[in-house]
């Protein structure tokens, strides 16, 4: 058993770690990071990472992924647990230094009084205030 932090938040996988390397349902690891694999490569929308030709192996075995060698070869941060228990997955500095310089705010679901869930994608273009508040 496995736990993996991702920015998606913790995940519980039956994933298998073996030295440096982390096996996982391939399923699992798309629930937990939104990277799926396909026969293109790594993907997460539209953008694809390409499995080294010849290697595909290396990253696959039936249903499940080498979680760890798959974040390693996108440039993604990585580290485990001393017991290999619990992973996390990061994201690297250059990803998150290209979507702040965006300033592109990251799009938020909330409900208002009458529980309709509005999110900040819908107003994307026009202004919008955002009012936070919080009792600590």
């Amino acid at each position: 058993m496995a736990t993996l932090l991702t920015e998606r938040g913790r995940f519980e996988t039956g994933g298998l770690s073996d030295g440096e390397s982390l096996w996982v349902a391939a399923a699992a690891l798309a629930e937990a990071t939104g990277w799926d694999l396909k026969p293109e490569g790594f993907c997460r929308d539209a953008v694809c990472v390409p499995l080294p030709p010849g290697r595909e192996s290396q990253f696959r075995r039936g249903g499940e992924v080498d979680a760890a060698r798959l974040w390693r070869h996108a440039g993604q941060p990585i580290v485990a647990s001393r017991d290999r228990a619990t992973w996390s997955l990061g994201t690297s500095a250059a990803l998150r230094a290209s979507t702040l310089e965006s300033l592109e705010a990251p799009d938020v679901a909330l409900p208002d009084l009458d529980g309709r869930i509005h999110r900040l994608s819908d107003h994307r273009g026009k202004k919008v205030f955002l009012s936070t508040w919080a009792s600590w």
